[in-house]
């Protein structure tokens, strides 16, 4: 069964009022990424915390961060960090673990592997029992180093800063926190090329382009103390790619970039996957034999993989370089094979490698059968043993940077799961089912998400009174959570993760109700007909009076030769310009649902609402939206602290305005505050995605940005100003129609002395609101 909050009373009473009310925000989220077990140990960590008696705000911090954490590593990291947190507890003050917790997502997600953080948490202790002083400025600047280090280089580059400044307690300070010279001299050099973090996504992308299949990839990392990293390998059906790849310069002098060695390194071992299948003998065979089947291997899912895709051979071959200072050993010879199985233009007089050579190219016709490479592999270490070449497993390994280990060919089976689970995921088995075995022989029909079965069926099950179990038992569907920063104005600094929005299905109404306010507002409709059939028009446009038109005017040249002749100022505008005229925009109109909106309008004599006022204009702007052809959303949101921004979809981009549309517009209701920074965001981001050349976000609010966990009016003022600077910079022009008659106090701050217009006669808004689009966008 799923574990419910209810259940943890005595916890929430013992947190107290502000860290259990966090708990109750972020419980949502936990419950999703969290298993039974992981939410029970999440709960007691939080107690725990809070009976180290250090204060509310570390128990805060835990309660917010952990669910970040295991989303995205898992949790098993969520225990390794309360771990690492209580082995430090009284090696430093509460403020510096609140900022290890806060901290500690932008370390899961920028290192996306567990083995990854147990070794920055590692990090952290060895930091703290060397130079305590140097923790508070470093993990107030992780993402910044993270940005241009691997674990690896920011464990040498803070071990620089403790050696070299071990006494000097100011200038350890200011290494730390990236105010000195040496800090960022240091940081340059340690830098890599390419972090995997910053292409992991375009990774995946690339291969599920060549494959049409989801591939997993995680990072990994041997850079501890040399620059070199583990060769990539597959294991537990996830391709391991070391955390970074430097630029690669080869002997002819050609420089290949790691972006390029990154994909290099992902379609072999994607083919590997496809093609390849563990080696039944493999207990059986020797280090050599090994090496030998894995280089005939490599060879073969490559070759099927170029004959597939050709272009890949353009990004394998040039890094199968040779190294001639290796020599004949065995570690020389593997580069040699690896580089004349693919290439029938290299030429090697080594016998092995002619050998190899040869029985590749005669098995050129036998490429899908999946034991070639034992048998090439097999009668090829025959050969070599004549030769008495001694091999050593540990230093003879071919030296190609992008090719794996191989280790998935030999990988006992016990080992390997075809099912891949994701962080917070059980085994589940989804079962569909017929009518008489869901009534008949359903065990449990209260289970929870976590049930080890679920059975669907096909269609709606009804009671006997009419109604279906879903209406009555079904959960409302809520999306994952999306997770935006904040602007801290007085720090200025972004607090990472600080705001959680959900997005919610919005209830319906009657769509007869969107009806009736077009059918009241026709005299209105009929005097915006006449600016709507001025932006409708699109095509070829021609366009007089203008200096340097395409082609002259001819009744315009003539009046001004007669203005010549009879000695007046003739006017110069007598050509005719031809432009093609499309409208290529997207507007979405965000609409403010806090309790104000159901306050009365003061000047309106039938007691309607401002949310009856904002239902009417966003109806009748959708009305004339829907005849201008312009693609168009209408969401609305609320908020109730920063973990639970909602979000409402009232219309999408691609949707009709049909009743399902009307039906949501009418069900419209509101409450709790206004946390607007976040919707803007979000807003944004769903903007950003649409093709069209312009992109409008237009925001009808009735009063300022306000939340009930903010007590300083300005913070979520700035917030919302600095959500419209980012906006503008990605393209998104906003615009904001402000219902409060004092708003002119800080709406030009967030919006633009431009951006904005402050209606005092509130009831005018059906009229003003399509109005105002329709002059926005001509």
């Amino acid at each position: 069964m799923a574990i419910q909050l209810a259940e943890y009373q005595d916890v929430l009473d013992e947190l107290g009022e502000h860290a259990g009310a966090v708990l109750e925000g972020a419980w949502h989220e936990a419950a999703r990424v969290f298993s039974p077990r992981g939410l029970d140990a999440y709960i007691r960590g939080a107690a725990g915390l809070k009976a180290l008696g250090r204060g509310t705000d570390l128990v805060v911090s835990f309660i917010e961060s952990a669910p970040l954490v295991a989303r995205e590593i898992g949790e098993q990291a969520v225990a390794e960090l309360l771990s690492a947190a209580i082995k430090m507890y009284s090696k430093t003050s509460a403020g510096v673990l609140a900022l290890v917790f806060s901290t500690a997502p932008t370390a899961a997600a920028r290192l996306g592997e567990l083995e990854l953080f147990k070794g920055y948490l590692s990090l952290l202790d060895q930091l703290l029992a060397q130079a305590p002083r140097a923790m508070r400025p470093l993990l107030e600047n992780l993402e910044v180093l993270f940005g241009h280090l691997t674990l690896g280089g920011l464990r040498r580059w803070a071990l620089w800063g403790i050696s070299a400044h071990r006494h000097d307690f100011a200038a350890q300070a200011r290494y730390f926190a990236l105010q000195s010279d040496d800090a960022l001299a240091v940081m340059r050099k340690e830098q890599r090329g390419v972090l995997f973090v910053d292409v992991q996504r375009r990774l995946v992308l690339y291969l599920r382009s060549l494959w049409a299949r989801d591939f997993f990839l995680r990072p990994t990392s041997g850079d501890y103390e040399t620059r070199e990293g583990y060769q990539p390998y597959i294991a537990q059906s996830f391709i391991h790619l070391p955390d970074a790849f430097d630029d690669l310069t080869l002997p002819a002098g050609e420089r290949i970039a790691g972006l390029t060695i990154y994909r290099a390194a992902a379609a072999h071992a994607a083919a590997h996957q496809v093609w390849s299948r563990r080696d039944p003998g493999a207990a059986e065979r020797s280090a050599l034999e090994r090496a030998l089947i894995g280089a005939f291997e490599d060879a073969r899912v490559e070759a099927l993989a170029v004959r597939a895709f050709p272009g890949l051979r353009l990004i394998w071959q040039p890094l199968l370089c040779i190294d001639a200072e290796r020599g004949d050993g065995w570690g020389g010879v593997l580069d040699r094979i690896a580089r004349a199985l693919p290439d029938p233009d290299y030429r090697d007089t080594h016998p092995l490698v002619e050998q190899a050579r040869t029985a590749f190219s005669a098995a050129a016709g036998r490429l899908e059968e999946t034991d070639l490479a034992q048998a090439l592999g097999l009668a090829l270490a025959e050969s070599a043993r004549g030769l008495e070449l001694p091999f050593n497993p540990r230093t003879d390994q071919p030296s190609c940077p992008y090719r794996d280990d191989n280790r998935h060919l030999w990988a006992d089976p016990d080992d390997t799961q075809d099912q891949v689970l994701l962080p917070g995921q059980s085994r589940q088995v989804r079962k569909y089912v017929s009518l008489m075995e869901m009534l008949n022989t359903l065990d449990v029909e209260t289970a929870g998400d976590d049930a080890e079965e679920i059975w669907v069926l096909a269609s709606e099950l009804f009671d006997d009174d009419g109604l279906s179990f879903n209406e009555r038992e079904g959960k409302e569907p809520i999306s994952s959570p999306f997770h935006y920063h904040e602007w801290d104005y007085q720090t200025q600094l972004e607090r990472p993760n600080w705001a959680t929005l959900l997005e919610k299905r919005p209830k319906r109404g009657d769509p007869a109700r969107i009806d009736a306010v077009v059918e009241q507002h026709q005299p209105l409709i009929r005097r915006l007909k006449f600016l709507i059939e001025a932006v409708q028009p699109q095509g070829v446009i021609r366009q007089r009076r203008v200096e340097d038109g395409d082609e002259i005017d001819l009744n315009a040249a003539i009046r001004a030769l007669v203005d010549i002749r009879l000695g007046l100022q003739p006017d110069t505008r007598i050509g005719i310009r031809t432009r093609l005229q499309v409208r290529d925009l997207s507007v979405l109109l965000l609409i403010d649902l806090s309790e104000s909106t159901n306050d009365p309008v003061r000047e309106s004599a039938d007691e309607r609402t401002v949310l009856d006022l904002a239902r009417e204009a966003a109806a009748l702007l959708a009305d004339a939206l829907g005849k201008i052809g312009d693609p168009f959303a209408i969401h609305g949101f609320d908020s109730n602290g920063r973990h639970d921004v909602e979000y409402f979809r009232f219309k999408d981009f691609d949707a009709p305005y049909d009743d399902t549309a009307r039906a949501r517009l009418a069900g419209m209701t509101g409450q709790l505050s206004t946390r607007m920074g976040t919707a803007l965001r979000h807003a944004g981001t769903l903007l950003a995605r649409r093709p069209s050349h312009q992109r409008l976000l237009l925001v009808l609010t009735d009063g300022e940005p306000a939340d009930n966990d903010v007590r300083d009016p300005q913070y979520l003022r700035q917030d919302a100003r600095k959500a419209v600077e980012e906006l503008h910079r990605r393209g998104i022009q906003t615009f904001c129609v402000s219902l409060d008659p004092a708003a002119d106090d800080y709406v030009s701050r967030i919006f633009g002395a431009r951006n904005y217009m402050v209606l005092d006669q509130v009831a005018r808004l059906p009229e003003k609101l399509p109005a105002l689009y329709l002059s926005l966008t001509r």
